[in-house]
């Protein structure tokens, strides 16, 4: 998959899950986090296995309505502004923020390994925090040298705890944490998550649930969030 031109938030937060779409059908899952042989496996969700039975495909389009978001009646919307960096005080994270795009294989990128692998990466083909769509940041859950990264306790977030981004105009995006899902990479609900929104959203994703039979992890932890404060 070559790799798309950087647009403005009107054109673009559609863009994210045709590019997502492609991403996953080539790869057939959402890589985000290494595995590593480890007897106590990152914190999940509770429920999890249940969000996982009621996921559809990602080559299936999803019939199932998305969480109402606490910004329905009257949206805020931000200008386009670069994130710089990322706090979710409930969890004790607070990381840069990379900029991301695509690998060579058409993947998305994540962040790389040595002095950068406990930062959080923002997909730059989705809108900047705080604009009209669902804007993507992505973060390694553990390494096997290290030990847990910066999205290790992702799936103990619950709905109303906040997630703030500090942007390069010098404004911070506040958003609400609406739900967090695990799915089954192979099944990932493409629509659900990348999907245009009616607001400015979030989206968080790593790694999670149990290693598949060639020791990766087989699932990915998903928050949405959506924005209330800037």
């Amino acid at each position: 998959m070559s790799e798309p031109p950087v647009r403005n938030a009107g054109s673009h937060r559609g863009l994210v899950a045709v590019v997502v779409t492609g991403v996953l059908v080539v790869s057939g899952v959402a890589v985000v986090g290494v595995a590593v042989t480890r007897p106590d496996p990152p914190p999940q969700p509770p429920g999890s296995a249940a969000s996982e039975r009621i996921t559809p495909t990602a080559q299936s389009p999803t019939t199932q309505s998305p969480t109402p978001s606490v910004q329905s009646v009257a949206p805020l919307v931000l200008p386009a502004s670069r994130p710089v960096s990322i706090a979710i005080p409930v969890i004790r994270v607070r990381a840069p923020l990379l900029r991301l795009g695509l690998a060579a294989d058409g993947t998305m990128e994540v962040p790389p390994p040595g002095k950068h692998y406990d930062d959080a990466g923002w997909y730059r083909h989705s809108p900047t925090p705080g604009e009209l769509g669902p804007s993507v940041i992505v973060g390694h859950v553990d390494s096997a040298k290290s030990g847990p990264s910066v999205f290790w306790r992702l799936g103990t977030l619950r709905p109303k705890d906040r997630v703030r981004v500090t942007r390069a105009d010098g404004s911070v995006a506040v958003f609400v944490v609406d739900d967090v899902r695990v799915f089954r990479k192979k099944k990932f609900p493409t629509e659900l998550v990348y999907g245009n929104t009616d607001h400015a959203a979030l989206r968080l994703i790593t790694c999670g649930g149990p290693f598949d039979s060639a020791g990766h992890y087989r699932d990915n932890v998903v928050v949405r969030a959506s924005l209330v404060a800037s």
